[in-house]
């Protein structure tokens, strides 16, 4: 019975501590945040051309967007590094409404990088119920599409993905383009499709003359050939037969309680957009820059 006794007092300080942390993971509503005349804006970390750091500076489109946002709102950005979990739900939780142990339950203000798309807000789990609603995504910023560049002293064109059949192609691994390229026409091109690491890592194989494409996000493939400087690398403009949703638009995140912060920082994001500040921001990346259906 002592020792029962024991495991229970154990059990119960455990459970109190846990609740504890999660207390700890407080949402700050529009308010707090002017007063505290700084925003949190959590970024995924080592994802150029969106959010890296050179030399322990902060650089990337989401980074110099965010910062300008929060200009807008007359506050100091304050960056919150988040490596990518497993799936975006997992994201959402821990940095807007739950809290991760790791980092204290620390939660962000804001999130940059978030699908701005009806069918995955309105997502629905095995018992009906909205697997998000702690969340509402808002604000598109960025349409993002799939993109094939090549290396034209190999491969004089593309004029569709037939011509990976013959070619090597390099593409992240587990990513849409890796499913994609080795699974349709029967895996016909299973064979010819290498994977890596990363982007970078595709594109440094197409450098070596170990693949002679690379496919991936468009604003990773405009980022890599803006690096570059290789005029013999070009942009392909295939289709993608039977990939199903070949564009999305990219947005924010706030906690479902803070929408007037979202109000706010969407307001901020049409100025910016209207005034061609979004775009020249893209375009100090060397990347192409279309306007969200939204502000047309």
């Amino acid at each position: 019975m002592r020792r029962l006794a024991r495991v229970c007092s154990v059990l119960l300080v455990s459970m109190q501590l846990l609740c504890c942390a999660f207390a700890s993971a407080q949402i700050r509503n529009y308010d707090s945040i002017i007063a505290a005349g700084a925003i949190k804006v959590a970024v995924y970390q080592d994802f150029p051309p969106y959010s890296f750091q050179v030399d322990g500076k902060a650089c990337g489109v989401d980074v110099d967007l965010a910062t300008a946002l929060a200009k807008a709102l007359g506050v100091r950005l304050e960056l919150m590094w988040a490596p990518p979990g497993e799936k975006l739900d997992d994201d959402l939780r821990d940095l807007i409404w739950r809290g991760n142990q790791l980092r204290g339950q620390q939660l962000a203000d804001l999130m940059m990088r978030v699908p701005y798309d009806k069918d995955y807000a309105q997502k629905r789990n095995d018992v009906g119920e909205l697997e998000n609603d702690h969340v509402v995504m808002f604000g598109p910023y960025q349409t993002e599409r799939w993109q094939v560049a090549f290396d034209r002293r190999r491969l004089d064109a593309v004029p569709s993905v037939a011509v990976f059949d013959k070619h090597p192609i390099g593409v992240e691994i587990d990513s849409v383009p890796s499913f994609y390229l080795t699974s349709i026409f029967n895996a016909q091109f299973a064979g010819s499709t290498h994977h890596f690491p990363s982007v970078q890592g595709a594109f440094a194989a197409m450098h070596a003359g170990k693949v002679d494409a690379v496919m991936a996000m468009r604003g990773e493939v405009d980022w890599q050939l803006h690096q570059a400087h290789d005029d013999q690398w070009s942009l392909a403009e295939n289709a993608y037969p039977s990939m199903g949703r070949q564009t999305w638009e990219i947005g924010m995140a706030v906690h479902e309680s803070n929408r007037q912060l979202a109000y706010a920082v969407e307001e901020a994001l049409e100025t910016l957009i209207r005034e061609g500040q979004v775009q020249r921001i893209y375009a100090a990346y060397g990347m192409r820059y279309d306007v969200p259906d939204m502000y047309q």
